[in-house]
């Protein structure tokens, strides 16, 4: 398997104060925990490109993007939420972030890689079609699936996400869309609390109690998505890639194992494999305990890479 990985020197421009957990810090980890074990250099490594205001208004309407530009300071950091802060650089980073998904979606569609993983930041799944709210100002995984849809006709695109908050600003863009079938698990009831129930035929909503281990989660997916992923036969898979349902993240307060993100990843390449031709790009959204993160993101690389899991030590000379 042939996995790209694209990022860009820009993504560590955009910061909200330093005590705010998602911070430039994120990216550092996964890059040291990655190079340390090897995997960064067996990656088709690029760097991404911004994307156009063209390609942002596919999912975000103009007035909207040329407000947020309007916010943009000079110096220092504004608020536009309780969560989410703006820095003269930010926009620029969530350009880079969403033009990372866009060229992920190039290389799996021109055949130059099977999958791809995009390490940027700000994240971008709870960035609704006209607010930007929790830490994201695009919706960096819309975008990248408008794009399949204007440039290469795909129809029938599935957003996979796994973060511990529900993907609100995915569902917002897509709810009623029958070529895209969205599936979301996340710690119930949390934030973001809007869009917490299943009310569209292409929302799969898989709310998960406070507590949930391995096992139940695992229960949960192949309960829920399986069966909607294999009835929607998707011709593209992208994934939401959160880390903070890891019991060391005290974002929220699921329990999860390195193990469980390298298991929805390795089933997302089984669909990908099935019905899209391999074509799968995944996205980075949450994930703020920094040692879990680098290991979470370490278990879901060796899963596009095809390896076998193993958090065993190399044996001693």
């Amino acid at each position: 398997m042939i996995t790209g990985y694209i990022t860009h020197p820009h993504c560590m421009l955009h910061h909200m104060g330093p005590e705010h957990p998602e911070s430039p810090l994120r990216l550092e980890a996964i890059r040291a925990r990655l190079s340390l074990s090897g995997l960064l250099q067996q990656t088709m490594q690029s760097e991404a490109r911004e994307a156009t205001e063209e390609q942002l208004a596919r999912v975000h309407p103009l007035r909207h993007l040329r407000a947020l530009d309007k916010c943009i300071p000079s110096e220092g950091i504004v608020t536009l939420d309780s969560d989410t802060m703006m820095n003269p650089d930010s926009l620029s980073a969530a350009r880079v972030a969403a033009g990372a998904v866009i060229r992920g979606v190039d290389q799996v569609f021109r055949h130059q890689a099977d999958n791809v993983f995009c390490a940027v930041r700000p994240p971008g799944h709870h960035a609704e079609a006209t607010d930007a709210m929790g830490f994201c100002f695009y919706n960096n995984v819309a975008v990248g699936a408008a794009h399949a849809r204007a440039k290469y006709g795909a129809r029938r695109i599935a957003i996979l996400d796994f973060d511990v908050h529900q993907c609100n600003g995915t569902i917002d863009i897509f709810k009623d869309d029958p070529d895209v079938l969205v599936c979301t698990s996340f710690q119930y009831p949390f934030y973001p609390w809007r869009y917490l129930r299943s009310e569209w035929q292409n929302v799969v909503n898989t709310p998960l109690e406070a507590g949930t281990d391995s096992a139940a989660f695992r229960r949960a997916i192949e309960d829920d998505w399986l069966p909607a992923l294999h009835r929607f036969k998707p011709e593209l898979v992208l994934l939401s890639s959160g880390f903070d349902a890891h019991r060391e993240d005290d974002m929220a307060e699921l329990s999860l194992e390195e193990e469980d993100f390298y298991w929805i990843t390795h089933m997302a390449l089984e669909i990908a494999a099935l019905y899209a031709d391999n074509r799968l790009v995944s996205v980075l959204e949450g994930g703020y305990h920094l040692e879990s993160l680098g290991r979470c993101v370490e278990a879901h690389l060796k899963a596009l890479l095809g390896q076998p899991f193993s958090d065993a030590p190399a044996p001693s000379a």
